[in-house]
């Protein structure tokens, strides 16, 4: 049976003022990747990485080329349905967590759930929980993010980004903020979320960890590169 597209660029460039003249963040870019799906993105700093994963999230636009993801197109998406798509299509994790400091872990989690009118009001904590059980997380449900450790913290905002259940999940830096026990039990997750079907995206600078990852994307000065060759 043949997979979906989930992340469709088309000739995508990206180009930015800069006091010097015009900065080309991206340069006439294209990109499939198809559910279930674990794709790398690793590059130094300023290699336009950051403005990859915003194309895809829809949190910035392109200059040129078309952007489709989830079978939406995103160029002409208002703000408002913008942010109503990604609340329902993607899940993103963050290097700093970016739990909400005065609530709960369950909270945290039901919260995206909220904002996308998603689930019934009584179903949320049922739906919470079983997230965190997929997490390991039951027991930490009622603290507050400060109570955790940094791996524990990582893992209920793993929990958080599929609240909604999302089609695509991002991991923007996800384990860089980790020791290498943590990073590797994130990791771990990672993989199982893939195996049951999920497709992930991970932009790392774990070289360790890039090395795991089935399919890797390098970019370099703004261009994408695969297996060491320029895609055709």
């Amino acid at each position: 049976m043949a997979k979906n597209i989930i992340i469709d660029l088309q000739g995508i460039g990206k180009t930015f003022d800069g006091p010097a003249g015009p900065i080309h963040a991206l340069k006439e870019v294209s990109l499939k990747v198809y559910s279930g799906e674990f794709v790398g993105v690793r590059g130094p700093s300023g290699s336009g990485k950051s403005t990859l994963i915003n194309m895809i999230t829809g949190i910035d636009r392109p200059t040129r080329g078309a952007v489709k993801v989830t079978g939406e197109l995103l160029n002409n998406m208002s703000e408002d349905q913008l942010a109503r798509w990604r609340g329902k299509n993607v899940g993103v994790i963050f290097q700093f967590f970016q739990l909400l400091p005065t609530l709960t872990v369950m909270e945290n989690i039901i919260l995206p759930m909220e904002f996308c009118h998603a689930w019934k009001p009584k179903e949320r904590p049922e739906r919470a929980m079983h997230l965190l059980d997929q997490v390991g997380m039951t027991d930490q449900a009622q603290k507050l993010p400060n109570m955790l450790s940094g791996g524990q913290q990582q893992r209920a905002a793993i929990a958080r980004s599929l609240a909604n259940e999302p089609a695509l999940v991002i991991g923007d830096e996800p384990t860089g903020n980790l020791d290498s026990k943590s990073a590797d039990k994130v990791f771990y997750l990672f993989e199982e979320l893939v195996k049951q079907g999920k497709t992930f995206m991970m932009v790392t600078h774990d070289l360790g960890l890039a090395s795991r990852i089935p399919r890797v994307i390098e970019v370099l000065d703004g261009d994408l590169f695969e297996n060491g060759n320029r895609p055709k």
